[in-house]
């Protein structure tokens, strides 16, 4: 089969698409022709290489994914052929209340070999039924941000309807699917982008305020709009350049919640804002299996959208991979295996 491969950990010449060996297919694994894909900055940090991430190389990268089934294992009883499934990247022991808090779990395309091929072999606990009715690039581009920003949203900071919400980065994977969702569920939503397209994107999609971080402190912006309060609740997943100005924004008592740090993991904190103010600092990683059968039904239903920036074969990773570190356009940049093209 063709794939995308990893050879080594580096820049965007790394990257490699060709033969690779047909993935055999386990017990309780289900082969899928893949017919969409999605990236996510995950791919750019297993790319690059992460501290104590082991790869076996070359590595075929990507943790969004969806397609038809072709095979099942013989341990396999939820999936058939031809069923159509898109991924869902976490793995953890399914028998504990909270699979993200098992010490062995993992995420497929991240410390396993992911899914930016024409087939993958992936275990059946990690894939979902997708309605007919679901266009490809919706099923196979979904599933990471939205569990990722319902999570974070929804279960860890415990969003209140009538609440306020600021998303940083609001056109990104995890914040437009966080814009999103911080308005269905009834939240006043401040928004932050770095071009008038972008803040454009956000006001469509839920923002009821928006910030140009380029040309102003959003800190001093939510302050501003908010008669000097802050807000409830920080969307935040860039990390070391807008850790201070997030824990500013936030009213005493608030919540920043966080999954990732995109553009630095190890910022300056202001340990005196955040007991004085009794601030939450709040992880979040990925979603249980019951949060993701909730988010995805709405993805399903068309309440949730997921903005597409680019659509291109996987011949083009290279590319691919461009888009999404010098921050072009807004929302997804799906891959499809050449051969459905």
């Amino acid at each position: 089969m063709q794939a995308v491969k990893v050879t080594e950990h580096g820049d965007t010449d790394v990257l490699e698409y060709g033969e690779y060996p047909d993935p055999e297919v386990g017990r309780d694994e289900v082969l899928v022709d893949i017919k969409a894909a999605a990236l996510n900055h995950l791919d750019i940090w297993t790319r690059r290489g992460m501290p104590g991430l082991d790869l076996e190389m070359p590595h075929i990268p990507g943790s969004d994914g969806a397609g038809i089934v072709e095979e099942v294992g013989e341990g396999v009883t939820r999936f058939e052929a031809g069923d159509r499934v898109a991924l869902s990247a976490g793995v953890g022991d399914l028998r504990k209340d909270d699979p993200t808090l098992d010490p062995h779990y993992h995420i497929i395309g991240e410390h396993v070999p992911g899914i930016h091929a024409e087939y993958a072999a992936i275990p059946a606990d990690n894939l979902i039924p997708v309605p007919e009715d679901v266009d490809w690039e919706v099923a196979g581009s979904s599933c990471l941000v939205f569990q990722t920003a319902w999570r974070m949203l929804i279960e860890r900071a415990d969003l209140e309807a009538g609440e306020s919400v600021l998303v940083l980065g609001a056109s990104g994977g995890v914040g437009h699917a966080a814009l999103q969702i911080a308005d269905y569920a009834g939240a006043e939503v401040y928004a932050t982008g770095s071009t008038e397209e972008k803040l454009d994107y956000a006001r469509e999609h839920g923002a009821d305020h928006v910030c140009n971080y380029e040309e102003e402190d959003f800190a001093d912006w939510v302050r501003s709009e908010t008669d000097g309060r802050g807000v409830d609740v920080v969307v935040e997943h860039v990390g070391a350049p807008t850790w201070q100005n997030s824990l500013a924004s936030l009213t005493k008592g608030g919540r920043l919640v966080t999954c990732g740090g995109t553009a630095g993991g190890n910022p300056e904190t202001d340990i005196p804002r955040i007991f004085w103010n009794q601030l939450e600092i709040i992880g979040s990683t990925m979603a249980t299996p019951d949060q993701v059968d909730d988010v995805m039904e709405l993805v399903w239903d068309g309440t949730f959208e997921p903005a597409i920036r680019e659509d291109l074969p996987m011949s083009e990773s290279q590319r691919a991979h461009e888009i999404i570190e010098n921050r072009e356009g807004f929302g997804k940049v799906v891959v499809r295996p050449d051969s459905e093209l």
